[in-house]
C-alpha cells in the first residue's frame, strides 16, 4: 500500500514540475513588463536581474507553505487517503487550467486558482464523506471557512486597490516629473529614487525576512528592533548617492529605479507565489511521511492531524523550485505571449488594438468622460491649466518607429514597479496569498489611466481589454473550483486508475497546446516580418510580390472551392476557408499596422502613401470577395443541401478559366514591370463579364424550368456576382499597382 501512495507522491512532484513552468509562463512575466515595456536595459540585462531576484525570493516562502496545508481546509479531519486525493486534484486541475491560459496569451492569478482548486477538492471530498458516512461532520465544518474567506476578500480587495494607488501615485509622479522629465530628474529623481529604493528595501528585505528560510531568530528579530533606523539610513544614502551621482555624469536615475524595482518585485513574486507550485506537493510529502511514521498500514485509517502543526520547508527544496522557474522564463514562449498582453492594454501610442469595444466600456468611457468635464467645471481654470502643462506629451517624445521603441517612459515604469513591489511584498510579510497577477496588473492600468494613454482613440478597446482580463480571472475561480471539485469525484472513485488516466491527460493536453501555441507564435512572426519587410525593402516591389502570391493563389482556392463543390467534400472547402482566412488576416494585419508603413513611406512624399493605402484597400476587397464565394459553398455542403448540378459545374470550371486568364495577364506584366497592358487586361475583364451575364441567364431559366431549387440558386447567383466583383476589384488593383509604380520610380505618365 505504501508504494502505491510513494507513486502518488512522485506524480505530485512531477505535476508540481509542470506547474511550475506553466505556472511561471503565466505569472512571472508580471515583473518583467515595466522593465521591457520601459526598455530600461536589454532584454538580457532584464532577464538576469529578474532571475537573481527569483533565486533570492524563492528562498523566503517558507511560511507561505502553511497557505496549502491547513489555511483552506482542516486536515484532522480528513485521512490519509482523502488528503491524497485532495492534492492529486488540485495538481491536476492547476496544470490543466495554468496551461490553457498561457496558451491563449492571457494573464490569471496563479493564486487564485490554487486557492479555489484547494477549495474545490476539499469541498468534494466533504461531500463524498458526509454521503458515504451518516457519522461525518457537516461540509462547512471541514472548510476553514474564515482563512478561506479572508484570503478570497483580500484577493478581490486587490484589484480595486492596486489599481487606486497606482493611479493616485503616478498622477502624483507625474505631475512632479511630467513628460519631459530631462530637466525635473536632476532636481527631484534622487529624492524619488531615494524613496522608491527605500521603500523595496523595507518591504522586500525587511518584512519579507520574516518568511526567510536561511535567517536565524536573532538576526530577524534584529531587522525588527532597528526598522527604523534601517530606513533613515537606506534613504539618506541613497538619496545623497544617488545626487552625486547625477551631478558628476549624466547617469540615469530611473533606470537603476527600474531595475531594482524588477530584482525587487521579481524577489516578492518568489516569495508569495512559489507556494502556488510546490506548497501542494511539498504538503503530500509530508502528509506520506507522517502515514509511514505512524506503523498504520491502512490509509483509510489515519487521520492527518500532523499537517496542523508547522515544518519548515528546506531551502535546497525551495531553491530547486526557484532555478526551475529561472530556466522557464528564459525558455518559455508562452511567457512572452502573456506579457504582451498587459504591455499592449498599457502602451502610451494609439495603433492595433486586440480587443474590440464592448457596450459596457462604451458606457464606462462615457461615464468618465462625463466625470472629467465636470471636474474640470468645478476646478479653477488656473489650476486645470496648471494640471494639463504637466501632462503635455511631446508628440513621438519617447516612442520611435523601431522595433526597440518604449511603449512607455521609464516615470511610469518606475512607480509600477515600487508599488506593486510595496503591495505584493506587505501582503506576504503577513503570510497572505497576494495575486501577483491582479496586482501587477491592476498597478499597471492604474498608472495607464492617470498617464492618459487611454486617450479617446483607445480607451473603449484598452477598458474592454481590462474588463476581459478581469472576467478571465473570474472564470478562473469558478473553472478552478468545478473542476477540482469533478477530478476529486473521478480520483476518489477510480482510484489508481483514475490517477494514471488523468496524469496521462494532462501530459497529452500540455503537448497538443504546445504544438497549437508555437504554431500561432510561428504565424504571428510571420505577420510580423510581412511588415518589417515592407519597412526595410522596397515598398512597391514588396507590395508586387506580395499581390502576384495572393492572386495566384485565390486561382487555386477558387478551383479546390469548385471542386469541393462538385464533390461535396468538405475537407477541400475547409483548406479552402483556411487559406482564404489566412490571406485576409494577413492584409488586415498590414492595414493595422499601417502607421508604421506609412511613416516609413513619409521619406519619400504623402502621394507615395495615398497609392500604397489604396492598393491595400483594394487587395483587401479581393480577399473578402473570394471568402464570400468559399464561405457560403462550405455552409451549403455542411447543411447537406443539393449539390450543384453537372451544367452548372462546367459553368463553374468555365468562369475559372476566364478568371485564370484574367489573373495571368494581371500576374504576368507585375512580374515584368509592365504596365502598359491595360487595354488587354480591360478586354479579358470584359469577356469575363460577359460570360458572367451568359451564365446568369442560364440560371433563370433553370429556376422556370424547375431544374434547380432556392438554395442551389441562392448559392450559385452568389457566387457569379461574387466572381464578377472580385474582377473589379484585381483590375483596380493592378491599376494601383501600375501608380504606385510609376510614382516610386519617377514615371507619372499615365
Amino acid at each position: 500500500m505504501e508504494t502505491i501512495y510513494l507513486v502518488f507522491v512522485v506524480i505530485l512532484f512531477l505535476l508540481a514540475a509542470s506547474d511550475l513552468v506553466v505556472g511561471v509562463s503565466n505569472d512571472a512575466v508580471n515583473f518583467l513588463n515595466s522593465a521591457i515595456g520601459s526598455r530600461a536595459a536589454s532584454f538580457r540585462t532584464i532577464m538576469v536581474i529578474a532571475s537573481l531576484g527569483i533565486l533570492f525570493g524563492a528562498t523566503f516562502s517558507s511560511g507561505m507553505m502553511e497557505v496549502a496545508r491547513k489555511s483552506i481546509f482542516h486536515p484532522q479531519f480528513f485521512y490519509f487517503n482523502e488528503i491524497m486525493v485532495i492534492f492529486l486534484a488540485v495538481m491536476i486541475t492547476d496544470v490543466l487550467l495554468l496551461d490553457a491560459f498561457n496558451t491563449f496569451g492571457m494573464p490569471t492569478s496563479t493564486t487564485v486558482s490554487i486557492v479555489f482548486e484547494l477549495l474545490g477538492a476539499a469541498v468534494g471530498m466533504a461531500i463524498i464523506k458526509s454521503y458515504s458516512d451518516s457519522d461525518s461532520l457537516m461540509i462547512s465544518e471541514y472548510i476553514n471557512t474564515s482563512t478561506a474567506l479572508l484570503i478570497i476578500a483580500g484577493i478581490l480587495m486587490s484589484v480595486a486597490i492596486a489599481f487606486l494607488i497606482g493611479a493616485l501615485v503616478q498622477f502624483l509622479t507625474r505631475l512632479v516629473f511630467t513628460f519631459k522629465y530631462d530637466k525635473t530628474l536632476k532636481y527631484f529623481g534622487a529624492i524619488w529614487g531615494g524613496i522608491a529604493i527605500t521603500a523595496i528595501t523595507y518591504f522586500i528585505l525587511i518584512k519579507g525576512a520574516k518568511g526567510a528560510s536561511f535567517m536565524s531568530d536573532e538576526v530577524k528579530e534584529m531587522i525588527k528592533v532597528n526598522t527604523w533606523s534601517i530606513l533613515l539610513i537606506s534613504f539618506v544614502f541613497w538619496t545623497v548617492v544617488l545626487q552625486i551621482v547625477s551631478w558628476i555624469s549624466k547617469f540615469n536615475i530611473l533606470r537603476l529605479i527600474v531595475l531594482v524595482g524588477t530584482f525587487a518585485l521579481a524577489m516578492a513574486f518568489a516569495g508569495n507565489d512559489l507556494v502556488n507550485f510546490i506548497g501542494v506537493p511539498l504538503a503530500g510529502f509530508e502528509a506520506f511521511k507522517s502515514f509511514v511514521a505512524s506503523g498504520i498500514s491502512d490509509p483509510t485509517a489515519f487521520l492527518m492531524t500532523d499537517l496542523t502543526g508547522k515544518v519548515k520547508t528546506p531551502t535546497l527544496y525551495l531553491l530547486i523550485a526557484g532555478i526551475i522557474m529561472v530556466v522557464t522564463l528564459w525558455t518559455s514562449k508562452k511567457a512572452r505571449s502573456v506579457t504582451e498582453t498587459e504591455i499592449n492594454l498599457a502602451r502610451q501610442d494609439v495603433g492595433y488594438e486586440r480587443f474590440s469595444s464592448t457596450g459596457l466600456a462604451r458606457v464606462v468611457v462615457r461615464i468618465a468622460r462625463s466625470i472629467s468635464i465636470g471636474a474640470d467645471k468645478v476646478l479653477p481654470k488656473s489650476v486645470n491649466d496648471s494640471i494639463n502643462n504637466r501632462f503635455v506629451q511631446l508628440r513621438n517624445a519617447d516612442i520611435s518607429k523601431s522595433d526597440n521603441a518604449p511603449h512607455f517612459d521609464l516615470v511610469r515604469a518606475s512607480v509600477n514597479l515600487t508599488v506593486a513591489s510595496i503591495l505584493i511584498a506587505y501582503a506576504t510579510s503577513y503570510k497572505l496569498p497576494l495575486s501577483t497577477t491582479y496586482v501587477t496588473f491592476m498597478v499597471a492600468m492604474g498608472t495607464s489611466l492617470s498617464d492618459k494613454a487611454w486617450g479617446r482613440e483607445s480607451a473603449v478597446y484598452r477598458v474592454t481589454g481590462v474588463f476581459s482580463v478581469i472576467g478571465g480571472w473570474f472564470l478562473t475561480a469558478l473553472i478552478a473550483f468545478s473542476a477540482a471539485l469533478v477530478v476529486a469525484f473521478i480520483l476518489y472513485y477510480g482510484e489508481i486508475y483514475a490517477v494514471v488516466a488523468l496524469t496521462i491527460i494532462v501530459g497529452i493536453v500540455i503537448y497538443r497546446t504546445q504544438i497549437l501555441h508555437k504554431k500561432v507564435i510561428e504565424e504571428k512572426e510571420e505577420d510580423t516580418q510581412d511588415v518589417k519587410e515592407f519597412l526595410e525593402e522596397d515598398i512597391a516591389q514588396k507590395a508586387t510580390n506580395t499581390i502576384v502570391k495572393n492572386l495566384k493563389k485565390v486561382v487555386v482556392e477558387f478551383d479546390r472551392t469548385i471542386h469541393g463543390l462538385e464533390m461535396e467534400d468538405l475537407k477541400e472547402l475547409r483548406k479552402a476557408q483556411k487559406s482564404i482566412d489566412k490571406m485576409t488576416a494577413k492584409t488586415k494585419y498590414l492595414k493595422n499596422n499601417i502607421r508604421l508603413i506609412v511613416d516609413k513611406i513619409k521619406e519619400d512624399t504623402d502621394d507615395t502613401a495615398y497609392y500604397f493605402i489604396q492598393v491595400l484597400d483594394y487587395m483587401r476587397e479581393s480577399l473578402h470577395s473570394i471568402s464570400f464565394v468559399v464561405n457560403p459553398s462550405y455552409e451549403h455542403i455542411n447543411n447537406n443541401h443539393k449539390p450543384l448540378i453537372a451544367e452548372q459545374i462546367e459553368e463553374m470550371r468555365q468562369l475559372k478559366a476566364y478568371f485564370t486568364k484574367l489573373i495571368n495577364a494581371i500576374t504576368n506584366n507585375m512580374e515584368l514591370g509592365e504596365f502598359d497592358s491595360q487595354e488587354m487586361v480591360i478586354e479579358i475583364q470584359q469577356e469575363f463579364f460577359s460570360y458572367v451575364d451568359k451564365i446568369r441567364k442560364q440560371q433563370i431559366k433553370r429556376v422556370k424550368n424547375g431544374e434547380v431549387g432556392t438554395r442551389n440558386t441562392i448559392l450559385f447567383l452568389n457566387i457569379i456576382t461574387e466572381m464578377k466583383n472580385l474582377a473589379l476589384h484585381v483590375v483596380n488593383l493592378y491599376k494601383s499597382q501600375r501608380d504606385f509604380a510609376n510614382y516610386k520610380s519617377g514615371n507619372t505618365e499615365e
